[in-house]
Formats: C-alpha cells, structure tokens, sequence
C-alpha cells in the first residue's frame, strides 16, 4: 500500500485525516502474512505480524523509501526511492542484501515503477502501461514484458507459494485481466536458440520441494533453506538492457473480461488455482479460475462506490478480506464445504445491510444473500449477489491493508496512521472482536 500517494479521488478526503503517519509512505506484507514492511521517510523497518515485534530497522542519512518488497523471511528486499527526499530514483529498483546491508542489483526502466513483488527466482516490476518480469540474481536478465492499460495504481499479483509461478495483472483493455503462468513462459534469450525454445514449450520446469522456505532468523535479519538457489554476493550491476522494448512470446496467457472499468486491485492464492479482482467502483470482487478463466464467485463489498486498497486470500483458499477507503474490512466465505458455512445454512443469517433489503439468507458458502435471490431472473443482478459474513471498521477510519493471521479466525490490518491491530472474528455469526492494537511509527 502506497500511503504516500492515495487514489486522486480520495486525496483531499485523506489529507485531512488528523490520524494520517506523515512519516509512513508504504506498507506491505510477505508472502505469507507473517511478517510486514514498511518504507519511511528515512529508510524501511521489518516487523512480525503476530505476535506483533519489531524485527530490524534500517535508517538512511539521504532519503525515503517509497516501495519495498519482501521476499519471503530471506535478507533480500526490493526498494524504489519516495518521500521529500528519495533515496533513489523512481525508474529504478534496487536489490538490498540486509545481510550485508548493501545494494547488489539495480534495474532501471524509462518511466516510474508503481509496484515490485519478488518470487524466489522474479522479479515482477510494474510501469504505468508495462508489467516486466526479470530473473533474480546478482546480474538481473530481462525475462518478459507485457503490455497493459493505464494502470497507475500498480495493480499487480503473483502467487506466493514457491512452486507456482501465476501472475495476474490488467489486460490491453480496460476492466482486462491478463493471467501468466511464468513456468510456460518462453524468453526472449531462450527464443534465440531454437533448440532450448523447443525444449522449454514442452517441458514447464518447477522448483524441487527442497526450496521451500524455513523460517530461521538470525539478527534482525531473514534467511532461508541452503538448498533454496539464491542471490550470491555481488556488486552492484548495470541494468538489464532494453528492459522497457524486449518481446516476449508467452505459451500460456488467459484474457478474462473481469469488470466493465479499470482494474484497482488484484490478489491471486498462494496456490495459483484462483484470482480475486475489483475495479475502481469497488462494489464487487469477483474471483476466476486462473486456469479457465470461469468465474467462481462474485461477492458484494457495498452499494456505495469505494476504492479497494487490498484484496487476501487465506492460506488454505477457503476465505478472503478486502479493506477500502470506507474504513472497514470485509470478510467472505469461499468454500461451502467450511463447518461455518454449513452452521450459517442451518440458521437465520444476520441481515443483510439496510440498503440491501429487509432480510437475508446464507448462501452455499455461507455469506450473506437477499431472500429475493429465487427471482434473480426477473430483479436486477444486485438481489443475486452475496454479501461478507463478517466486517469490522478499523480505528479511526483510516486506509488499511489486511492479511490472515496466524490463527484461521484472525485478520491483521495496517493502517496508514501508523497503526497494526489484529482482530478475531466468529466462523458463525460473524461478530468480530478487536484483540490488540500496536503503533509501528
């Protein structure tokens, strides 16, 4: 979350929030919510999601870091330069060994990047109307580049478990999600040996199992299994040439039609098997199969227009949150085989919002439905839809990004002023519960 540059739509409104962190410009979690980062005015700090602790700090004497990215629990991150006085330029994405606490790698690009995420052996870096994947190690290579449309919120999404290689990001076309399977993918340096392309459009390489990650730390900073390829220690090196041009000819690439205006927000499972989006109304999130592109569900946040600063799946795929600008945090039920959602069908559900209608049931998986739903042929496509079995607003109303924490029932937020706090929510009725409340700057 970009805290540092909100939607213009909601700038003014956000600028007179009396609990806004000046010095916070991003915040993100990992890959798996365990831990978070945020970039500062003065440098970036690393933190444990729950239990809530301060891992490691880093504070620069010349600047701010205005995006980093988490790989994993590892000593890598991603930095891009923001603040009053970055500390490096915004085309540019630098490498940072914490172990080492030094820059080993750079890519620079022609234009400002608005969104990094790194894989194990990726990095994915978003331009306003490019999304290009490089290989990770100490001499960055150009991977891929795929065109989008004007995507100025960096929306942007690759899943997280380290044998799965599924990325998701606007399509040509707005309201357009375009869906990678990177294992598939044939470089540009592969297509120039005709043998090695041959080779590569049979075969989808995977990881081994020995790469998965552990999760040893060693002061303040991250490391992972030996066996997990890394970055070796190096120097900086020079940008990866014609980054911004090279072609890429992708063997597997699914186009969905997700939503009638622009995409603002993408998640996809750890697993790669589903991804969620929203557009710039933000009433509805719906989630595909990345595979068919079929829509499998369509979930209803609110009937008032919102910006989606965050959308989460949960580890095991069978619940997801979202938070806007309204200030709350919406919880959804996805798999009707859940106890939770077979309890709420056997009970009266909660009603639905006053908006909505005058009562609700629950439907398959659980989430709140209008009892109109039987005519949903004849009443417009809103009385079909299905509403979050839980939510909750955060303190002060401020803009928020959410993950799953550590228990299945628990939903960590961090807030643009400065704030974490975990809340617990009941399976059943879906009463949530405030449980702790740090400030982290």
């Amino acid at each position: 979350m970009n805290v540092g540059r909100p939607a213009p739509r909601a700038a003014a409104a956000y600028a007179s929030q009396d609990g806004y962190a000046p010095e916070l410009l991003y915040a993100t979690f990992n890959q798996d919510y365990g831990c978070f980062a945020i970039g500062t005015q003065t440098g970036f700090r690393i933190f444990n999601s729950d239990p809530y602790k301060e891992k490691m700090r880093r504070e620069f004497k010349d600047g701010g870091i205005g995006i980093v990215a988490m790989l994993y629990r590892s000593n890598y991150l991603a930095f891009v330069g923001g603040g009053r006085n970055p500390r490096f330029p915004p085309n540019k994405v630098m490498l940072w060994d914490d172990a080492s606490s030094k820059i080993i790698a750079e890519l620079e690009f022609r234009s400002d990047v608005l969104n990094v995420q790194l894989q194990r052996d990726r990095i994915v870096v978003v331009l306003r109307n490019k999304c290009i994947v490089c290989s990770l190690e100490a001499k960055p290579r150009h991977l891929h580049a795929f065109e989008t449309a004007d995507n100025d919120r960096g929306a942007m999404a690759i899943s997280g478990a380290s044998d799965a290689g599924i990325l998701a990001f606007p399509g040509r076309q707005k309201g357009h999600i375009q869906i990678v399977d990177l294992h598939s993918c044939i470089s540009l340096a592969t297509l120039q040996d005709p043998a090695a392309a041959a080779a590569a459009a049979a075969v989808s390489p995977r990881l081994a199992p020995s790469a998965q990650r552990t999760r040893t730390q060693s002061r303040g900073s991250f490391s992972l299994d030996p066996a997990a390829a890394m970055l070796p220690a190096a120097t900086s090196t020079s940008p990866p040439a014609a980054a911004a041009t090279a072609a890429v000819h992708p063997t597997n690439i699914n186009i969905i039609a997700a939503h009638a205006t622009a995409i603002s927000a993408l998640a996809i499972s750890a697993d790669g098997t589903m991804v969620a989006s929203a557009s710039e109304k933000g009433t509805l999130i719906r989630i595909f199969d990345t595979m068919s592109g079929r829509l499998v569900h369509e979930l209803r946040r609110g009937v008032d227009r919102a910006d989606i600063y965050s959308i989460a799946f949960s580890p095991d795929n069978t619940r997801l949150c979202v938070s806007s600008d309204k200030g709350t945090v919406h919880i959804f039920n996805l798999d009707s085989k859940d106890p939770a959602a077979q309890q709420s069908l056997s009970k009266s559900a909660s009603p639905a919002p006053a908006s909505a209608s005058a009562s609700a049931s629950a439907s398959a998986a659980g989430n709140r439905q209008s009892n109109l739903k039987f005519m949903k042929d004849l009443l417009p496509k809103y009385f079909s839809s299905e509403w979050s079995f839980a939510h909750f607003r955060v303190a002060n109303e401020v803009r928020c990004i959410c993950g799953f924490g550590n228990e299945r029932n628990s939903v960590i937020v961090l807030c643009a002023d400065g704030t974490a706090q975990k809340y617990s929510f009941d399976s059943y009725r879906g009463n949530c519960v405030r449980e702790w409340y740090r400030k982290f700057i």
